[in-house]
């Protein structure tokens, strides 16, 4: 394996949740923690975004992000990485398609709010993620009906398994994906910037 790039064995069942994590925050760590008891992975590894195309505005430097996300997990199975910038992917699609080169046997499993869903049809080449890897969306406040009745999901729809076999989601063939309903927490980075920015008077 080539150095730098974090340990897997064939067979193991990794959840990928990428993201600019600006900042990382107890969120991102409950929706991770949901994520690997309900869909039964063995880790979940953070991927941190160089730069979202779909953001008007760059993230903080990469450095930064990846101590402020090591400093908030306490848990051995979540990896915060820089994989994309490793190896030189910008691209959910291109990030796929090279870990699963790179990692031959191991289970991945795609994860995304399901705020994210609403808007899957807007990736680049979303539906070849979708059948590379399977999908685990984990519901959040206010997302649960949009993201059911946006467009991906509509053209997906035959390949969602229901909640009740969210523990087999790692093992099924792509296309595949579920939405999982968990404890609402409404925290994001959105919010958290700009509580940041506003001044205390």
């Amino acid at each position: 394996m080539r150095a730098g790039l974090p340990l897997a064995l064939p067979g193991m069942r990794i959840g990928l949740l990428g993201g600019s994590f600006d900042p990382a925050h107890p969120g991102h760590l409950h929706i991770t923690q949901e994520a690997l008891q309900r869909f039964r992975l063995d880790r979940v590894w953070w991927l941190f975004s160089p730069g979202n195309p779909l953001k008007p505005n760059g993230p903080a430097p990469l450095d930064q992000r990846l101590a402020a996300a090591r400093d908030l997990i306490g848990d051995p199975r979540i990896l915060v990485t820089d994989l994309e910038s490793r190896l030189g992917t910008r691209l959910t699609a291109d990030t796929i398609l090279a870990l699963r080169s790179r990692y031959p046997g191991v289970r991945f499993v795609w994860l995304m709010g399901a705020d994210n869903l609403r808007q899957f049809d807007r990736w680049d080449r979303w539906q070849s993620i979708a059948a590379q890897v399977p999908i685990g969306v984990i519901a959040r406040p206010g997302w649960r009906m949009p993201a059911r009745f946006s467009r991906a999901a509509r053209i997906l729809w035959r390949n969602r398994l229901p909640e009740t076999r969210a523990g087999d989601l790692a093992n099924s063939v792509p296309p595949a994906w579920v939405m999982v309903n968990v404890p609402l927490n409404k925290l994001s980075s959105t919010a958290i910037r700009a509580g940041k920015s506003g001044g205390e008077g």
